[in-house]
């Protein structure tokens, strides 16, 4: 007699890994009256065609009139501020507040736009460039640690004591620092999580846009090679440029054509 096989122990099938991927988050801020509703969804039209996949567009802001479906518009966290103290940007700071994560669910990867800027190239490497807290260098003096502000990376919830600390030493910091971007720069440098966007992919378009004197006269601003976001910084925002507009003297500019290209839903 042949003896009864075995059953066999084939081992059950190990449950499936499900992998959540990282989110991306592109973040901007719209307070007070200086800015409509149009520089917010004409930002997200730009982000939308130049940013590959899947992304959350959230808007920080004190008025949600006129704002399109797609934007996800959440309160400013507090910032705290004594009552009388010069705003000078430090509202941004509150984008390092733990509410973003803990009250409005936002989670991964951050890129914080200004809403003036003008989108002209991809995005997608804006969330892979290597680095823990990414920002534009100082155009006027390259040889400081500070940033520009219009454009930076960070992990959501990463660095709640920027904010924490501002709050608790605001009188010390500032006598220190000008406005929050040098702060911001500072605090994070001392922590070694500074880092820089490639240079050419966020120029000036006051330093790198307009002609040099006296071909300014006769030539328009030109889109800089491999410029990606293009920032209006200073006296020179994105209609007053299309229209040739500064608002300086002997700052000549003839009308930029190239932004109604870029700039619209």
């Amino acid at each position: 007699m042949t003896a009864p096989t075995a059953p066999s122990a084939t081992a059950p099938p190990a449950p499936a890994m499900h992998h959540t991927p990282q989110q991306r988050v592109v973040l901007c801020m719209k307070w007070g009256t200086k800015y409509g509703p149009e520089y917010i969804n004409r930002l997200y039209a730009m982000v939308r065609r130049h940013l590959q996949g899947d992304f959350r567009f959230v808007c920080l802001t004190d008025n949600t009139d006129g704002l399109r479906a797609e934007v996800e518009c959440f309160p400013i966290p507090p910032l705290a501020l004594p009552a009388g103290i010069p705003e000078r940007g430090w509202n941004k700071l509150t984008t390092f507040s733990t509410d973003l994560r803990d009250v409005y669910g936002l989670h991964g990867t951050a890129l914080f736009l200004d809403v003036d800027v003008v989108i002209t190239g991809p995005l997608d490497d804006f969330f892979t460039q290597p680095g823990e807290f990414l920002i534009i260098h100082d155009y006027k003096r390259p040889w400081r640690i500070t940033g520009n502000s219009s454009v930076y990376r960070f992990e959501i919830g990463a660095h709640p004591d920027v904010l924490d600390y501002f709050r608790t030493h605001f009188a010390k910091i500032r006598t220190q620092f000008r406005n929050e971007q040098a702060y911001l720069s500072d605090f994070l440098h001392k922590q070694g999580k500074l880092a820089y966007w490639p240079t050419d992919w966020c120029p000036s378009f006051k330093y790198h846009c307009i002609p040099a004197w006296p071909t300014n006269y006769w030539k328009a601003p030109f889109v800089p090679p491999n410029a990606r976001i293009v920032i209006f910084h200073g006296e020179c925002n994105p209609p007053d440029a299309l229209a040739g507009r500064r608002n300086r003297r002997f700052r000549f500019i003839r009308p930029t054509q190239w932004i109604a290209d870029h700039w619209h839903e």
